[in-house]
Formats: C-alpha cells, structure tokens, sequence
C-alpha cells in the first residue's frame, strides 16, 4: 500500500504548506522522505549517545555533518545510501554506548527520535523546532564544504549536537528561542570558516564577466556548491577536450583564480537548481 509523505522543509514546497502525497514538487518519493526521517531521528539519538563525557572521534563529527547534510532538500535521494548512513550512525551510536544496548527507554541514550512526534506538535512548537532542524540542516551543508576542504570548527560542531538534542525535547516558545537565535549566530561562524576555506584554497575571489553561450564539442554541466568537486572535473579533463560549464549555484566558482585558471572552464548554462532539468 501506497504510503503519503510530509515534507515543508523547502522554498517549491506544494502549496506553501507541505508535500503530502507520494511524491513531492522536487520528486522526492515517499518513501525517500521517510528513510530521511529515520536518518534525522538516528542522528538526535547519536546526539544524546555523544555527551560531554564521551570523547568523540573526528569521524562522529563527519557523519553526523554528512548526515544532516544528505537530507537536506534535494541532496540526495538514492534511498540505499540514505539507509547506509543510517545504520552507521546506529554503529557510532553503540560504540560510543557499549552498555546501553539493551537498557530501557528512560536512559534516552540507545533511542531514535521519532520525527511524527516534531510533525505533530503544536503549531508554535513544530514551526521553533523546525526553524533550529532547518538551519542545522543548511548549516551541515556549509560545514560539509568546508570539511571537504580539510576545514572545521569546535563551536560549529558542538552546536550540531545542542540543536538536535533541543529537538527532542519538551521544550516551550520560550525555552526554544534562544536555541532558534543561536543557529542564526553559529551559522554565520560556520559561513566565515567556509570562506576562509573556499579563499586559502581558490583564492580571493574578483569580479569577472562569464559566458553563457555553449561552444562547439563535448561539455560536461556542473551544479551545486562543492568547489572541490570542479576542481577534481578540472583536473580529469585537462588536455581531453571536453569543456567544462558551471550551472546555478555554481556561478561563483569563476570568480576564484585558482579554478579559472583552467582554460576549459568555459562559462555558466542555466540558472536555478529548480530549472536544471
């Protein structure tokens, strides 16, 4: 049996009030949206595992942005690597709690959250709890970049788990409030260690005038925001021929020195992720 999704946490969401049905406006399936849930609530139960007297890896720090990351939006919606990065935060979850495999449910730690609990709060509630999950979320993507450029930051990693852990609590308009405020601050923390990353690496970037038109040959249309992605694609098609377009989001790329230095970056086809089709 066909089963329905909720899904608001995007700007296309249907009806600006929520994708309800089997398949979302960005073509999300139901059952995508239902294993980012499980994820989600997999990761505020690694939170809770992951106290101040448990010492965490550089690796829990990874996944727990990585996993925010993957259900953001449409970011990824292959349900078997979704599934896959469940379950490894279900093994980092018992390595950090090797006695809680069995206990009952009062100690929180051996826990998933169940997101239905979020989805049917009250209203003032779900939309405070969201706003921290959503920003969490779009701050995990910021973070994911810069990791991917060896860059990450205590405080910005600390607040992943303040935030998620908020989330399941019974917290009240004014208990969660200051938490909301605080994404917005943090966030702007993680944004300039994501700039100092994309500048040490790329340069400073300068203005300059991109092409839209499509030349002669093979090309290969890059989207997104991961600045290490182009550099890699810039490296494996130099001296082959193929010439490389940004797309959308991708723009900005021409403007750092160290990737424009590439003769086949050509120029920018398209415009916003919704219109890449």
């Amino acid at each position: 049996m066909e089963q329905n999704m909720f899904c608001f946490q995007c700007e296309q969401t249907a009806g600006c009030t929520g994708c309800t049905g089997a398949k979302g406006v960005c073509g999300k399936t139901a059952d995508t949206a239902r294993l980012q849930d499980e994820l989600t609530g997999a990761l505020i139960g690694l939170s809770h595992a992951a106290d101040e007297n448990t010492p965490l890896a550089e690796t829990t720090w990874k996944l727990m942005v990585e996993g925010l990351f993957a259900t953001l939006t449409n970011v990824s919606f292959d349900d078997k690597a979704i599934a896959e990065i469940t379950d490894r935060i279900h093994q980092e979850k018992a390595r950090l709690r090797p006695d809680c495999g069995g206990c009952a449910s009062p100690c929180g730690h051996n826990d998933d959250y169940d997101m239905k609990l979020l989805w049917n709060a009250q209203e003032d509630i779900r939309s405070l709890k969201s706003l921290i999950l959503f920003g969490l979320k779009g701050m995990a993507a910021y973070a994911y970049h810069a990791l991917m450029l060896g860059a990450s930051d205590e405080t910005v990693n600390q607040f992943f788990l303040t935030g998620l852990r908020e989330i399941a609590k019974d917290g009240t308009v004014e208990s969660l409030l200051p938490t909301v405020l605080k994404v917005g601050e943090v966030n702007l923390t993680c944004m300039a260690m994501l700039d100092a990353a994309n500048t040490g690496t790329y340069g400073t970037p300068i203005p300059v005038s991109v092409p839209l038109v499509v030349e002669r040959g093979p090309f290969i249309v890059v989207t997104g925001h991961d600045l290490k992605d182009l550099e890699l694609l810039l490296k494996q098609t130099e001296g082959k021929g193929v010439n490389i377009y940004t797309h959308g989001e991708m723009l900005p790329a021409h403007a750092y020195p160290e990737l424009r230095k590439y003769p086949q970056l050509k120029g920018n086809f398209g415009t916003a992720w919704q219109n890449q089709q």
